[in-house]
C-alpha cells in the first residue's frame, strides 16, 4: 500500500516539475515575442528590404531578436492580425502563471479561447477603422471585414462587432441587471416602517421528507470546513456529474384538470353516501398525476367506520378500478377519497431532478444522500434522505414499478454524489435488472477481491459480498473508535480538516448503498446465512455510512420477517397482491388498492404518503451510464475486505471434515447423467432435499460440479468415470 503511494507521490512530483520548467519557458517566451514585435515596428521596412535574409547569413536584421523575431512579428502583425497580435505575448505570460500556480486544465484552455476570440475581434475593427493598412488590422482582418461589408454591408458589420463587444462585456464583468434592480427594490423596501405581525405557528414536519410547500429553510448538513480542507473529490479532478441532457425531456407534462369530470365525481360521491344515510360535504378535490384527492367533512352524527365500509359501493358508481379511503387524513379534520384520473401522467425523471426544491437540496447540501423518488398526489415534487431513514425496504407485485424505482433512487445519486462520496453494492439474483450498472465498476461500484463481476448475481458471491460487508463495518467502527466519533459525518469532517493522519490508517469514508433487487430469491437460496448477515448491518450500519435497499415482489411474512421489518422504519410499497401482503410491508391496508404502474406507497415515522414514482427509461439509463464510464477513473474498484472461509477442515467438504456416505454415488451418478440438479440426486438415491442439497454443496467444493444457477442445473466439471476416479483419489477419497 505504501509503495503505491510512493509510486503515486513520485509521479506527482515528476509532473509538478515539467509544469514548472514548462510554464518558466512560455513567460520567457512571452517576454522575448514582445521584444520581438515592439522591434518590428520600428525596423520592418529595413529588415524585410531584402527577402532573402533568412537564407543568406551575410545580411543582418535590425530587430532585437535577429532574423527569428524579424520572420515571427512579421508574420502575426503583417500577415494575420496586425496590432492585435501584441496580445499574444499577454496570452503566452499568463498560460505560464497558469502552470506554475497549479491551476486547473480547463483554464489554460480558456484563457487561450478567450484571447483568441479577442484577437480576431480586434482585428477586424482595425481593419474596419482604416481600409486597409496591414499594420494595424493585418491580412486576416481586411479580409474579414471586406467579406462581411459585401454581404451585411456597413451598417451589419457595425451591429455585429458591436453586438461582440457587448458580449464580451457581460462575460467580463459579470453583469445581472435583474438580480441588481432586486437589490434596489430590496433596499427600497427595508426602508418602510415595519409592521407586527403574529407569527404562526406550525406543527413541526419530518425532517427528512420534503414537499413543495410553505416550508423553513433547508439547513447545510455538511459542518464548517477550515482553510485548505481536503477534498475526497481532488482525487478524481476531472470528472464531470452526469448533465441533464441525458434525460429525455417530456415538455407536454402536465396534471391536466377536467372541471367537469371533478363536479360530476364529487356529485357521484355524495349521492352515493347519502344513499346509505352518509351525508358530507366535499370541501376540496386536489388532482395528482396519478389519483384526485376529494376532502370529505362528515355532518354531525356520521360515523367515519361507515364511510369507509362504503369504499367499494363509491368505486362502483364511480366505474373506478378501486379506491382507497383515508378515514381520517393524518393532521387534517376530513375524510379523504383517492380515485384513479381517467389519463394517468407520466412524471418522467428529469422534471423531478430539476425541481427547484432538489436542486435547493442538492445546493445546500442539506441532505447527504438526497432522492428524488416522483410526485405526491398534489404534484409536488417529493424527496427523501437515505442517509436518515438509514434503510429502505421495497415491495410490489412484478410489472408495478419495483424495477423503476430503484433505478430512480440510484440515478438521483448518481446525478448528485461524486464518485468518490458514495459506493453502490449491487446484488441481482435476477441477473437483467441491474446488469447496466456493471460498466461503472472502476466510478461506483464496490466489491470483494477477486471476484469478476461487480453485479453480484451468484449466491454463494452474494454470501460472501454481505460477510464482507460485516467486515467492512468492523473495520469502519475501529477506526471511529480511534478517532473518537460518534458517526461517519463526524469522521469524515476530522478528515476533511486534515486532524487525522493516514499514517494511522485513517482515511476518508465514502457512503456504501447495498441494493439487493430480489431479497426472496436470495433467502430461498441462502436462508438464515443471508438474513443474519442483513440483520446484523441493519441493526448497526447506521452510523458508520452503510444503507441497505432491499427490494422483493414476494413480501410474505418467511421473507420479511420480524427482525428485518423491526430494522427497515422506512418502507416503499407499489401495488402488491393481497391486503396481506400490503399489511406486512405497511403494516396497514392500503398497497393493494394501489393502480398500479408507478403509483406507491411510501411509510415512514407513523406517516403514509402517496407518490407517483418518477419514471426513468433503460436507454436514459444507458445514457448515463456510459456517460460516466466513458470518463477517466480510478485504475481499480473500491474492494471490499476480503472473506475468510470459516468451517474448512479436513476436505472442506462439511462442518467436521466429514463426506456423506452417498458422496462418490451421487459424484458417480451426475458425471453418467452429466445433470448437475439436487432434485436428481433427490429422486435417483431415495433421500431427502436437505440431505441432496448438502451433497451437492460438497460435489461443488470437490471440483464436480460448477457453482448455482438459481433454477437451472449446475454445470458437470467431470466427463468420464475414469477422469472422477482420478479426481477422486487427487482428493484422498476412496471409490
Amino acid at each position: 500500500m505504501r509503495s503505491g503511494q510512493n509510486v503515486r507521490k513520485v509521479k506527482s512530483q515528476k509532473f509538478r516539475e515539467i509544469r514548472i520548467i514548462f510554464g518558466i519557458f512560455l513567460i520567457i517566451g512571452s517576454v522575448l515575442l514582445l521584444l520581438a514585435c515592439v522591434s518590428f515596428l520600428f525596423y520592418w521596412k529595413q529588415d524585410f528590404s531584402t527577402q532573402e535574409f533568412l537564407h543568406d547569413r551575410s545580411i543582418s536584421v535590425k530587430n532585437l531578436l535577429s532574423k527569428v523575431g524579424s520572420s515571427v512579428s512579421h508574420f502575426l502583425i503583417y500577415d494575420l492580425f496586425g496590432i492585435a497580435s501584441f496580445l499574444f505575448p499577454y496570452l503566452l505570460f499568463r498560460s505560464g502563471i497558469n502552470l506554475i500556480v497549479h491551476k486547473k486544465a480547463s483554464r489554460f484552455f480558456y484563457i487561450w479561447i478567450k484571447g483568441l476570440l479577442r484577437i480576431l475581434w480586434l482585428s477586424v475593427c482595425l481593419g474596419f477603422l482604416n481600409n486597409y493598412n496591414p499594420m494595424l488590422g493585418g491580412v486576416v482582418g481586411y479580409e474579414i471585414n471586406d467579406y462581411l461589408i459585401d454581404y451585411v454591408g456597413l451598417i451589419g458589420l457595425i451591429g455585429i462587432l458591436f453586438f461582440i463587444f457587448l458580449s464580451f462585456a457581460v462575460i467580463e464583468w459579470n453583469y445581472q441587471p435583474e438580480l441588481q434592480k432586486v437589490k434596489k427594490s430590496s433596499q427600497k423596501i427595508k426602508k418602510k416602517p415595519s409592521i407586527a405581525i403574529k407569527p404562526k405557528t406550525h406543527r413541526p414536519r419530518v425532517p427528512i421528507i420534503s414537499k413543495h410547500k410553505k416550508k423553513p429553510k433547508q439547513k447545510s448538513l455538511q459542518p464548517q470546513l477550515v482553510q485548505n480542507a481536503f477534498d475526497p473529490r481532488s482525487k478524481m479532478p476531472g470528472y464531470i456529474m452526469p448533465h441533464y441532457d441525458l434525460l429525455k425531456s417530456n415538455h407536454n407534462y402536465n396534471t391536466p384538470i377536467n372541471e367537469s369530470e371533478l363536479k360530476t365525481s364529487k356529485r357521484i360521491i355524495q349521492q352515493t353516501l347519502e344513499s346509505h344515510k352518509l351525508k358530507v360535504n366535499i370541501v376540496k378535490a386536489t388532482v395528482g398525476p396519478t389519483v384526485t384527492l376529494y376532502e370529505l367533512v362528515p355532518e354531525k352524527g356520521v360515523r367515519i367506520g361507515g364511510i369507509q365500509n362504503r369504499e367499494k359501493d363509491v368505486a362502483l358508481a364511480l366505474s373506478a378500478i378501486s379506491i382507497r379511503i383515508i378515514a381520517p387524513i393524518p393532521g387534517k379534520g376530513t375524510v379523504g377519497i383517492e380515485v384513479p384520473n381517467r389519463k394517468p401522467t407520466t412524471v418522467p425523471i428529469k422534471t423531478v431532478l430539476q425541481a427547484p426544491t432538489f436542486k435547493e437540496i442538492v445546493s445546500k447540501k442539506s441532505m447527504e444522500l438526497p432522492i428524488s423518488l416522483g410526485k405526491t398526489i398534489s404534484s409536488e415534487n417529493f424527496e427523501i434522505d437515505l442517509a436518515q431513514m438509514p434503510h429502505l425496504l421495497v415491495a410490489g407485485a412484478t410489472g408495478q414499478g419495483k424495477s423503476v424505482g430503484l433505478n430512480t433512487i440510484i440515478m438521483s445519486l448518481l446525478f448528485t454524489k461524486h464518485p468518490q462520496e458514495v459506493k453502490f453494492v449491487m446484488i441481482d439474483p435476477k441477473m437483467v435488472e441491474l446488469k447496466v450498472y456493471s460498466r461503472l465498476t472502476h466510478h461506483f461500484l464496490a466489491k470483494i477481491p477477486d471476484v469478476i463481476e461487480s453485479v453480484i448475481t451468484n449466491n454463494q458471491e452474494a454470501k460472501d459480498t454481505l460477510k464482507s460487508l460485516c467486515e467492512e463495518m468492523t473495520n469502519r467502527y475501529t477506526l471511529l473508535k480511534k478517532a473518537a466519533c460518534r458517526n461517519i459525518m463526524e469522521y469524515n469532517l476530522k478528515i476533511r480538516n486534515r486532524s487525522l493522519s493516514t499514517s494511522d490508517g485513517h482515511r476518508f469514508l465514502p457512503y456504501i448503498v447495498l441494493i439487493i433487487d430480489e431479497f426472496a430469491d436470495l433467502i430461498m437460496a441462502s436462508g438464515k446465512e443471508v438474513e443474519h448477515a442483513i440483520t446484523r448491518l441493519a441493526q448497526l450500519s447506521r452510523a458508520i455510512g452503510i444503507h441497505l435497499i432491499i427490494a422483493t415482489q414476494r413480501p410474505s411474512v418467511n421473507v420479511i420477517t420480524g427482525l428485518i421489518k423491526a430494522n427497515f422504519p422506512a418502507r416503499l410499497a407499489f401495488k402488491v397482491v393481497s391486503n396481506t401482503d400490503s399489511r406486512t410491508i405497511l403494516d396497514q391496508s392500503g398497497a393493494n388498492q394501489l393502480i398500479g404502474r408507478g403509483d406507491m406507497l411510501f411509510s415512514f415515522q407513523a406517516k403514509t404518503t402517496r407518490v407517483q414514482c418518477a419514471y426513468v427509461g433503460t436507454s436514459e439509463v444507458e445514457s448515463v451510464v456510459k456517460f460516466i464510464s466513458d470518463q477517466r477513473g480510478p485504475t481499480q474498484p473500491y474492494l471490499l475486505p476480503e472473506v475468510k472461509q470459516e468451517n474448512e477442515n479436513g476436505h472442506g467438504f462439511s462442518d467436521n471434515g466429514q463426506i456423506d456416505n452417498l458422496f462418490v454415488e451421487a459424484a458417480q451418478l451426475i458425471v453418467e447423467s452429466q445433470k448437475g440438479s439436487t432434485s436428481h440426486i433427490q429422486r435417483k438415491l431415495s433421500i431427502g432435499y436437505n440431505r441432496a442439497g448438502r451433497i451437492m454443496d460438497q460435489l461443488e467444493k470437490a471440483s464436480v460440479v460448477g457453482p448455482a444457477k438459481g433454477s437451472k442445473p449446475r454445470n458437470v466439471l467431470i466427463t468420464t468415470l475414469d477422469e472422477l476416479k482420478d479426481h477422486l483419489e487427487d482428493l484422498s477419497i476412496s471409490v
